[in-house]
């Protein structure tokens, strides 16, 4: 495996989300501090509603991740936006007796971890009621078929009915879980025969869209009417006014989820209460407990700028390596764009990273995935680019397996990986892992990149395809169909162009070869037996050309043969092996007919001006001279 420490896998989907970018270096940190390696296995899933073909196939990586050198699994199922995949990991890591940690869904036969979300509502709700001693509050819930929406929803009921009010309070809005559905609620709010003091939502991103709904009507949060949210956003603490809500501190449960692992690993009993994370709350601006200190907004305006001018340069980068990319007709020009474009430190795009691998499925036979040729893949990879800044990286010199998706490092101290399927429609080339320089995930832009090289990819598939149809097609052209040799036409373009080559003057040899008795073959035998024998005559042939010799199959059982550099010994000795070849296998073949030649040969000087026609017909002369002087001669 990596190093001597232990390793805990993490599966999860859109890792680079805002919220789980947090949760992702969260997770970093604590397994940096408890000592431990952790492999995140990272889906990407659908692009889009319009494009569901990219994620049905990143499942295929699934089957080749061997979790047997892992000492235990995190699972965040909550992102994922295929359900097949989601369930193909559930049912694997089920199969691999492995420990393992649901971290954001409850999992049947999992360790889960349980928030208590419903006391996190309530300590909201009676902040309102307690704190600031509203009575006209309104509820903002998500769809209220999800289960989330559920609990909180009946919390935050049950809070009013204990202090006499409407359950519903002045009224309650079904909303998205997400940021489309802000104006429809301020309209039902400001609708109401009581307009509310303040709402409770039930997660940030709809609180910010509810807030700047009221801000466009003019109606001032909190001045007019407070707000909270739920889950602690980024989102909902940049926005102006920053979002009261409740959050589930991600390094707390990091902490306790790879404990948990750790401990099971160590034969130690683990503490299940640890499964238990209670919401923290954070009051401030959009209840009116902290008033805005603009001084702290425009330093937030600033690093909003920047990170906007950031994103302009990674722009830029993602453009010049699509450029790049173009130009790039193998994998050993993939590996040198890595190394000297893309991956210069001047030209990252999607953050500082300390070693990139991309690695390519290998077939039973060697060939890669890219190969038009690839079969199936045999559980192998093979690296196709391998940049390793600090060279601490064992570079193995036979394909990886898969209990070595990650190569061997040789230190001892914990490091944190990404890996992701590169895969194109329904092509799956293999994978990259990228480890990157400090607990940070890389952004979107790597998403991007690995949609490119996918791309890529496919099209050295496509292109090597396509010349091997050419090759294939040239090679039917000027290839005999019965025999393999060359044909006619192609004997004589390959034995043309070795003629103009010719500087000066040059020996050279041509001949031609018959079959005797093809003809009583066919009448008794059948044409089917003579094919054969044709056959057989040809490997005698070809057996014989191991000195440069161009043999041909001129037509019916008539065969050419043109030699460059050659001398009167070599064609003795060519002559030796034919009968030699013919001797052999008609004693070997047990037909009832003997495959026998009649040739002739010539030995010339030529040059470029030398005409093959006219050496050939020499040879077929003397061919003709010595069938025609063979005794009880056969057709």
């Amino acid at each position: 495996m990596i190093n001597s420490l232990k390793t805990i896998a993490m599966f999860g989907c859109t890792f680079t989300s805002r919220y789980r970018r947090g949760l992702t270096a969260a997770f970093s940190r604590a397994a940096d501090m408890l000592g431990v390696n952790i492999v995140y296995f990272n889906s990407l899933g659908k692009i889009g509603d319009r494009d569901p073909i990219y994620g049905d196939h990143e499942a295929d990586i699934i089957d080749f991740i061997d979790l047997s050198p892992y000492c235990g699994v995190v699972f965040d199922g909550e992102g994922y936006t295929i359900e097949s995949i989601k369930t193909s990991i559930i049912k694997k890591l089920k199969n691999s007796g492995l420990p393992v940690v649901s971290i954001s869904s409850y999992i049947e036969g999992f360790y889960n971890i349980e928030f208590d979300d419903a006391e996190g509502i309530a300590t909201l709700t009676k902040h309102f009621l307690d704190h600031h001693h509203f009575t006209k509050i309104g509820y903002m819930s998500g769809y209220l078929t999800h289960p989330d929406a559920q609990v909180r929803l009946k919390r935050f009921r049950e809070v009013m009915r204990e202090r006499g009010l409407p359950e519903d309070g002045v009224g309650m809005f079904e909303g998205d879980f997400w940021f489309h559905k802000g104006r429809q609620a301020a309209e039902y709010f400001l609708s109401l025969p009581e307009r509310p003091e303040a709402i409770v939502c039930a997660n940030d991103f709809m609180a910010v869209s509810l807030a700047k709904a009221f801000n466009e009507r003019g109606i001032d949060v909190p001045g007019d009417i407070a707000i909270s949210g739920f889950d602690g956003t980024i989102e909902g603490q940049e926005c102006v006014p920053h979002i009261t809500s409740a959050t589930r501190e991600r390094f707390d449960i990091a902490s306790r989820a790879l404990g948990l692992l750790l401990d099971l690993s160590c034969g130690r009993e683990p503490d299940l209460s640890a499964l238990r994370v209670e919401p923290t709350p954070i009051y401030t601006h959009s209840c009116g407990c902290v008033p805005l200190d603009y001084r702290s907004e425009a330093m937030n305006i600033n690093n909003a700028y920047n990170d906007n001018r950031q994103t302009s340069y990674n722009i830029y980068g993602t453009e010049s390596s699509m450029l790049q990319l173009k130009f790039v007709d193998s994998l050993e020009k993939l590996d040198d764009l890595f190394k000297n474009f893309v991956f210069k430190k001047e030209s990252i795009f999607f953050g500082s990273f300390n070693s990139y691998f991309v690695m390519l499925h290998s077939d039973r036979s060697g060939r890669l995935s890219c190969e038009s040729d690839y079969l199936v893949p045999s559980g192998k990879f093979v690296p196709a680019a391998w940049i390793d800044k600090e060279e601490k990286y064992v570079k193995p010199d036979k394909p990886f397996d898969s209990t070595e998706l990650i190569p061997r490092v040789n230190d001892e101290k914990p490091h944190s990986y990404y890996i992701m399927s590169v895969h194109c429609a329904e092509r799956t080339f293999g994978y990259c892992a990228v480890e990157m320089a400090t607990y940070d995930i890389f952004n979107e832009f790597y998403i991007v990149w690995l949609l490119i090289l996918s791309m890529q990819l496919e099209t050295l598939w496509k292109n090597d395809r396509i010349s091997k149809l050419i090759g294939t097609l040239e090679d039917l052209s000027i290839r005999d169909g019965l025999t393999g040799m060359l044909n006619r036409r192609g004997f004589e373009e390959l034995s043309r162009d070795s003629l103009r080559t010719i500087e000066d003057e040059r020996t050279v040899c041509t001949m031609v070869i018959d079959m005797d008795g093809l003809k009583r073959i066919n009448d008794v035998y059948g044409h089917y037996e003579g094919d054969r024998a044709i056959k057989a005559a040809a490997n005698i042939i070809t057996k014989c050309c191991d000195s440069g010799e161009i043999a041909g199959r001129a037509g019916g059982d008539e065969f050419y043969i043109y030699a460059p550099h050659y001398s009167e010994k070599k064609l003795e000795r060519f002559l030796e092996k034919l009968k030699l070849n013919a001797d052999n296998y008609n004693e070997s073949i047990g037909k009832p007919y003997k495959i026998e030649l009649s040739y002739g040969a010539l030995i010339t000087k030529a040059n470029e001006n030398t005409r093959l026609e006219d050496l050939l017909r020499v040879s077929d002369e003397r061919m003709y001279t010595m069938k025609q002087s063979k005794p009880n001669r056969r057709k």
